[in-house]
C-alpha cells in the first residue's frame, strides 16, 4: 500500500506516486486523475488531515489536477 512516510516531503512523496503511476500506465493500467488526486488526499500523513479536509471542502475534487493539488499542498 503505498502511503507517505512520516519523514516524507511532500514534494517527494508525489514525486513516488506519480513514478508509480506512470509504471501503472506502461504495463497498460487505465487510470484517470481524479483517482490519483483521491488516492494521494487518503494517504497523506495525519499531519495533513486540516489541509485535506480543506481541500475537500473548498474544491471539486473530480475536478481538480495533480499540479492543483501539488500547490495547495
Amino acid at each position: 500500500m503505498l502511503r507517505m512516510k512520516e519523514e516524507e516531503s511532500v514534494n517527494d512523496y508525489f514525486g513516488r506516486v506519480l513514478a508509480t503511476v506512470n509504471k501503472m500506465k506502461f504495463q497498460g493500467e487505465r487510470m484517470e486523475e481524479r483517482t490519483v488526486v483521491e488516492k494521494i488526499l487518503r494517504s497523506m500523513t495525519t499531519k495533513f488531515n486540516y489541509v485535506v479536509y480543506a481541500i475537500e471542502e473548498s474544491n471539486n475534487v473530480e475536478t481538480l489536477s495533480i499540479d492543483e493539488l501539488q500547490g495547495s499542498l
